[in-house]
Parts: C-alpha cells; structure tokens; sequence
C-alpha cells in the first residue's frame, strides 16, 4: 500500500533498520515504551491480525522468530521481554500493519494497559 507508513520502511524508503530478511523487517519505534522497543513488521501488507489465515501460520511464526532474534541482540532476552501484537482500535492499534512489539529494559507489569 502507497500510504503505508510500515510499507514505506520495509521497503527501504524511510527509516533506519535493524534487521531484514526476506519476510520481515525490524526497527525501533519513534514512540517508545521502554528501553528497548522495537517492532517486527512482514514485508507483506495485513492490516490487521483478523484478516489472516491458515496461509499466513508460517509468516506469524517467523515473526515471532524475528521477536526473539532481535530481543537476543538487543540484550533483553535473558532478563525478560515482551511481545506484543494489537489488533484493531480498541486493542491499541494505531499503524494498519500488522506488526509486532518487542518491549524490554525494564520491569513490565501485569495487567498490562
């Protein structure tokens, strides 16, 4: 998608990346929640996590696969981190693009939000 802000950094037009691989790509967010936030986004344009399949099992693995590479590289798998993935308004989700938060460095709490 031409509007797609995630689109536009997987692509390599904006932004600064951390990782990439032929699926996915992974950067940091410009709107921090903890010390270490990133977020693992598929190359492919989902809008949402509702609009997926049995076709899509592989690419939901292989960014939470992407999830814990980067968390290892980052320094915050040992200590603990989360993974987060919203879907829709009221879930928190502000970028149409599936994607996946990655948030450590810090203390989390439970409920979250």
């Amino acid at each position: 998608m031409e509007d797609c802000i995630f689109c536009k950094i997987a692509s390599g037009e904006i932004g600064q990346l951390i990782y990439e691989d032929d699926l996915s790509v992974a950067f940091h967010d410009v709107n921090p929640q903890a010390p270490v936030h990133i977020l693992v986004v598929p190359k492919e344009h989902i809008e949402r996590l509702d609009q997926t399949d049995e076709s899509h099992k592989m690419l939901l693995g292989h960014l939470l696969i992407v999830a814990n590479r980067v968390a290892k590289e980052k320094g915050i798998a040992d200590n603990g981190y989360r993974v987060v993935l919203n879907n829709g308004v009221s879930a928190g989700q502000s970028v149409w693009h599936v994607h996946v938060h990655v948030l450590g460095g810090r203390e989390m709490r439970w409920p979250p939000g």
